[in-house]
């Protein structure tokens, strides 16, 4: 039997398409290894979003030919820059039902490019999860915004969202299977529906309406999608099935900053949504993100980032240093020195620690369910309650219980129960 090894780097989108295609590879009688040592030939899905990323992704690449197997690149890199591996087999996004075909070939010695745009089947295909808990469902592929920062879009194309009919086919299947969390992902959630008269509140209230015992995590939404159908949104998120979980990044304190990131809302909208959620559901996780850096971004306009975050204490916030990314606009616009952008990305983190620790502090003595779905690190659980808050404990559990627990301490990160 043809052992394949699968390494995987971003978003939960590249996890779910690798899921698939180490489904349909052992449907076709190939065996998933747990180490490329183990390996006939190496999968290596890939991810373009940020530099570091695709350095990390260049170095690891080395490494795997150190090994002399035969190598094929998946993701997002392939997409946009081909040219940079043509020694590869590669295949596109939208092409991942045709791994083993691919895979044959490239057993065989031929180099096989499937990078063309197709609009082929995408759910309710084999997989195999990575945790066996958690079902991990891409709702739609490719976008509606024109960032100006980001290349992703060049990877996946614009949007086109999958029919709710084959979504709640394959989440009915994953609670038929044991999973305890769906997993709703894609470039951006909030633009479901826009392309086919519906929208993500709707298939939320569908996916609710499933048997069974599970809860919903809703991914990341942009704010100028989430304004349009806001008071339904808040409607959805209170249902007991959907975490309380809220990601809405907003990349800018700065109006003129926004701007120029091609962002399609204000800061005052991005507040207006955050004070309407936290007064209909007061305990919601909300997380962010931050771009510290932006090209032409002054000390003043990224104080503005700052105090933003300050005023809004977010739960999570996921802070990026500003890189230049392949066929983008901001590629070409003046740049900030790399050193000024690491020292705005020192003080946002340092101004957010001390806010996420105050949040976190709120939580001590609180009592009630978690779902373990990670194992933690020296011999300890992670559970995650109903806003997603990770919470870590001791004890002999299995993935997918449900436990009691009550909060004893915090740390910036976690709760400790």
């Amino acid at each position: 039997m043809t052992n394949i090894y699968i390494q995987t780097q971003g978003c939960s989108l590249n996890h779910s398409d690798s899921e698939v295609m180490a489904g349909i590879l052992k449907k076709s009688k190939f065996n998933i290894v747990d180490k490329p040592e183990q390996s006939d030939l190496i999968i290596f899905n890939s991810c373009i979003v940020k530099r570091p990323t695709e350095i990390a992704f260049y170095k690891q690449l080395e490494e795997f030919q150190k090994l002399k197997k035969p190598i094929i690149i998946a993701g997002c890199i392939p997409q946009v820059k081909p040219k940079k591996l043509r020694d590869f087999s590669l295949i596109g996004v939208d092409q991942i039902n045709s791994i083993v075909e691919v895979v044959e070939e490239t057993l065989n010695n031929n180099i096989v490019k499937l990078l063309a745009r197709e609009n082929n089947k995408r759910l309710n295909l084999p997989k195999i999860r990575k945790n066996k808990i958690i079902e991990i469902i891409p709702i739609c592929k490719g976008c509606l915004g024109e960032c100006a920062y980001c290349t992703v879009k060049n990877a996946r194309g614009k949007l086109i969202s999958y029919k709710s009919d084959e979504i709640l086919e394959q989440a009915l299947a994953a609670v038929n299977q044991g999973a305890k969390e769906l997993w709703i992902t894609a470039q951006d959630t909030g633009a479901y529906g826009k392309d086919i008269e519906t929208n993500l509140p709707k298939l939320i209230t569908k996916l609710t309406k499933i048997p069974g015992n599970f809860k919903i995590r809703v991914g990341m939404m942009n704010p100028n999608h989430a304004l349009t159908y806001l008071d339904e949104l808040i409607e959805v998120y209170k249902n007991e099935k959907v975490f309380k979980f809220l990601h809405l990044p907003v990349q800018s304190g700065n109006n003129d900053i926004l701007k120029l990131m091609k962002r399609k809302y204000t800061v005052e909208e991005f507040k207006q949504i955050i004070k309407k959620v936290r007064e209909q559901i007061p305990d919601i996780t909300i997380a962010t993100d931050i771009i510290c850096g932006f090209p032409t971004e002054t000390e003043e306009q990224f104080k503005d980032s700052i105090r933003l975050i300050e005023e809004i204490n977010p739960n999570v916030i996921n802070i990026s240093r500003f890189w230049p990314r392949p066929f983008t606009e901001a590629e070409k616009m003046e740049q900030i020195h790399p050193k000024e952008t690491k020292e705005r990305s020192r003080a946002l983190t340092t101004a957010f620690e001390w806010t996420a620790f105050k949040n976190n502090k709120k939580w001590i003595g609180w009592e009630g369910e978690v779902i373990i779905d990670e194992i933690g690190k020296d011999n300890t659980w992670v559970g995650r309650n109903f806003a997603y808050r990770p919470i870590i404990i001791k004890g002999d559990y299995n993935l997918g219980d449900k436990v009691k627990v009550k909060v004893k301490e915090v740390t910036i990160h976690d709760l400790r129960a």
